[in-house]
């Protein structure tokens, strides 16, 4: 911004040694210092309240960012994701095959009951007598050769 180097610096010095006097020059200085002192004071100042209002910002921001994290229902969003028709909820409810492991070997034994039963009531054939020999059936084409 101000382009300040060795020989300007100079040029001002002699220039402030003619124009203030070399009696009254420590004094300026001193004051000049000073100054320079408050107006740093101040731009530290300034500096320190945006960055505080900075992190207000970001700490309101992070607040929201949490809040909105911390009011999410995880369990219905990884549900919604794993069965958004409902279809795998509504076969764990189902009252009538609640476990498949637990009903299959009961459905086999049921089956089993029933076909005993069934068996049970079929007449059964009068058997051989010891002894009888029984001729196999003959087909129909076989001739008596």
């Amino acid at each position: 911004m101000f382009d300040l180097d060795w020989s300007k610096l100079a040029l001002i010095a002699v220039v402030a040694l003619v124009v203030i006097g070399p009696k009254d020059l420590p004094r300026v200085m001193r004051i000049l210092g000073q100054w320079m002192q408050r107006a740093r004071a101040i731009a530290r100042e300034f500096q320190g309240s945006l960055d505080q209002m900075v992190r207000e910002a970001e700490l309101e921001d992070m607040k929201r960012d949490i809040d909105k994290v911390a009011s999410l229902d995880v369990g219905h969003e990884i549900g919604e994701t794993i069965d958004p028709r409902g279809e795998l909820q509504r076969s764990l409810n189902d009252p009538v095959l609640s476990n498949p492991l637990t009903e299959a070997p009961k459905l086999e034994t049921q089956q089993l009951a029933e076909s005993a039963e069934l068996e049970a009531k079929r007449p059964q054939p009068d058997p051989l007598p010891v002894g009888e020999r029984v001729e196999p059936a003959k087909r129909e084409g076989e001739g008596d050769d």
